[in-house]
């Protein structure tokens, strides 16, 4: 890897799983990590994403949520 490459940006964290140098499970908890967690959290409530998350595609765009009642109450809203 480039020394300027950043492992926590998407290519940079590609070519460290590509060499070995991290693993698949690493390299999901660097893409959860960056932007602070963010996507960590039901897109309706707010509640920490820990189990069972839910995935919904909204206009174009995955959304992650706790519950399908919160992804259908939030899709609604949309």
């Amino acid at each position: 890897m480039a020394k300027d490459d950043d492992i926590y940006e998407g290519e940079g964290r590609e070519a460290e799983l590509e060499d070995d140098e991290i693993t698949p499970e690493e390299e999901g908890f660097m893409e959860g990590a960056h932007d602070d967690g963010q996507g960590a959290k039901c897109r309706k409530c707010g509640r920490l994403l820990l189990r069972n998350v839910v995935e919904k595609e909204i206009k174009g765009e995955i959304c992650r949520f706790c519950s399908d009642k919160c992804a259908e109450s939030y899709n609604k809203r949309k």
